[in-house]
This record gives structure tokens, C-alpha cells and sequence, in this order.
């Protein structure tokens, strides 16, 4: 049994009801395992292929995914593996109809009822029902993925808006221990898939960006063996909340976000632009019409700027270092 290949060739995969030890596998829609021992020591979700074409992280997972279906790894997590968007993984399209990291904890009268709100209906209810059988356990959520482009800082993380809630040192050190260099400081709302859990399950969500998009079979560039020792420990039900300091990756806040407003929308940047480029104060980042978004801020760097996105959404992030309050 490859369970990769069989959801990127549309099969039903053919699952056993248990593995060892009593620990129980539910398939709960396409794409969406949960593989539950008899006595977890806390819940993980791990999602990957939100954008079908950021395959490395697909491929990670399924690697961590086959080795706990042939018996090579053990739960004692109580585990959520959502591969978020098949349909675009089979076809290697960042998405088909719509965005869908643009689209959870949004009503339908907002969203429609195309394929990609449907799916994210479908996450939403998958991974509220989930947590909602964590009682007071502890609950993670790595999202993982690969940017349209190249980055400074290649591996980094975003860091969803706690609301009345702090900021956890601890878990940006984990993220640290993953080999994630960075971490983004949101100060506002998102309707991405980690804040949707953070807000609406209770877990410690993150989005993770591990590299620049590519096919399938192509990631060997892409160095994720310290997230992968990481999830195997998670997975195994160690958790480790003691982290040395060396690794601890820079903090940045999101100053002000780069939003397109029409068709008149311009973003003076080139196509080749990394994530991370620092901009000088004074530069006009973007135009639209009569409005102009000029860098104001010190040490201001851009972070997945992107001019084809649809009218209203975010065609940027201005980023600036910060420290934790």
C-alpha cells in the first residue's frame, strides 16, 4: 500500500481498521486520516497540499504517513494527517477555483459554494470535531508549505494572532528546533487554515514555509530533516519544551499589509523578488489609482509579494524585526 500514490490517482486507499496496539484509523474524508493509540499524550494535526503545487511538504508527510502504516513508527500521539487540496496536487496547481488559505472561518455568503469553500467547510468540520476529543490535552498544528518564490530566510514561520493570549516563547523555540529561521508576529485576524485552528480549536497553529514550490520528485534541494526528527518525536509522544539557545529563530511583526483594491493595482516590485528583500523608507511600493503604499518603516522587508492575487486580498506583507513583548 503506497498511500500517496493512491490519493494522487484518486484510489480509496485500501486501510487496516487498527495497527499495533489497539491504535485505531479513521478515514474521515479524502485526504484526511486520523490515526488515534488507546492513550495519547497529546493531539497533532499535520496538513500539507493547502496549495496543491508545494509538494515537499506533501512528501514529507506521506513519508511520515507510510512509515506509521507499515509499522517503522509508533503513535502515541492522537494523530490528524490532512492533505488539504487533492485534486490541485493531481494537477501540480497552486489551486483550482479559488485560493483555499483565503478562505476558512469565512461565512458562505462571502465564499460561494465553489469546490475550494466546500473544501474548506469540510477541513473546518474534520479538524473541529478532532480537537473537539483532545479534552485538556496539549494541541499543535503545523501547516506546512512552499512559497511561489525564493526566500532570504528560506525556512520561516507565521505566527497566527493570539488575541487575549501571548505570544509562547516555547513554541517558537520548538519551531527553532524544527530549523525554522524566522517567525512572523501577526497582529491581526487571517482566514488561513493555522489561525482557524488557533481560534476556533484551541491548538497552537502555525504556518510553516519551507522552501520555494516545486513538482513532485524535485525537492531534493529542500532540507527538512530537522522538522522531520521533530515531527517523528511528536508523533512518538515526546515532547520537548526545553530548548538550548542557540537556534532561536529572528522574530518579525507584520507592519502593515499591501492590499490590491482594483484593477489598477500596481506592485513596483520584479517577479524575481525574494521574500525578505529589505526596502528602503521612501520606496512606493505598490499603486492603485490614486493611492500610493510607500515604505515608511525602518528595516522593512516584503514577505509573499504577489500582483496576481484577486481584488481585496492581500498582495503583500511589510514586515519589520520585533521582540516578544
Amino acid at each position: 500500500m503506497d498511500y500517496l500514490a493512491d490519493l494522487l490517482a484518486g484510489r480509496l486507499p485500501q486501510l487496516p481498521a487498527s495497527l499495533a496496539q489497539g491504535t485505531r484509523l479513521s478515514l474521515l474524508g479524502e485526504g484526511l486520516l486520523a490515526i488515534e493509540p488507546a492513550a495519547p499524550a497529546f493531539d497533532v494535526l499535520i496538513s500539507s497540499g493547502i496549495h496543491g503545487n508545494e509538494t515537499a511538504p506533501v512528501e514529507l508527510m506521506a513519508k511520515l504517513l507510510q512509515a506509521l502504516l507499515d509499522g517503522q513508527l509508533r503513535a502515541q500521539a492522537r494523530l490528524l494527517f490532512a492533505f488539504g487540496n487533492p485534486e490541485a496536487m493531481r494537477r501540480n496547481e497552486r489551486y483550482l477555483d479559488d485560493d483555499l488559505n483565503r478562505l476558512f472561518g469565512k461565512p458562505s455568503s462571502v465564499t460561494g459554494q465553489g469546490p475550494a469553500a466546500c473544501r474548506a467547510r469540510e477541513l473546518e468540520g474534520v479538524c473541529r470535531d478532532f480537537f473537539a476529543g483532545s479534552a485538556d490535552r496539549w494541541k499543535l498544528h503545523y501547516d506546512l508549505h512552499t512559497a511561489i518564490r525564493g526566500s532570504r530566510i528560506e525556512k520561516f514561520a507565521i505566527y497566527p494572532y493570539p488575541h487575549e493570549q501571548a505570544f509562547d516563547a516555547t513554541e517558537i523555540a520548538r519551531l527553532g528546533a524544527c530549523g525554522i529561521e524566522a517567525v512572523l508576529l501577526q497582529s491581526a485576524a487571517s482566514p488561513t487554515f493555522s489561525y482557524y485552528t488557533r481560534r476556533h480549536c484551541g491548538a497552537h497553529g502555525f504556518t510553516l514555509e519551507l522552501g520555494k514550490a516545486r513538482p513532485f520528485g524535485q525537492n531534493a534541494c529542500v532540507n527538512l530533516d530537522r522538522l522531520e526528527a521533530e515531527l517523528r518525536r511528536l508523533i512518538q509522544g515526546q515532547r520537548l519544551d526545553h530548548f538550548g539557545a542557540d537556534g532561536q529563530p529572528a522574530l518579525f511583526k507584520v507592519a502593515r499589509e499591501v492590499v490590491k483594491h482594483s484593477d489598477a493595482f500596481a506592485l513596483h516590485l520584479e517577479d524575481a523578488v525574494e521574500n525578505f528583500t529589505e526596502l528602503a523608507p521612501g520606496y512606493v511600493l505598490a499603486e492603485d489609482g490614486d493611492y500610493r503604499f510607500v515604505v515608511e518603516e525602518q528595516g522593512a522587508r516584503i514577505v509573499f509579494p504577489n500582483r496576481k492575487v484577486k481584488n481585496g486580498l492581500r498582495a503583500g506583507l511589510l514586515v519589520v524585526p520585533a521582540a516578544l513583548p
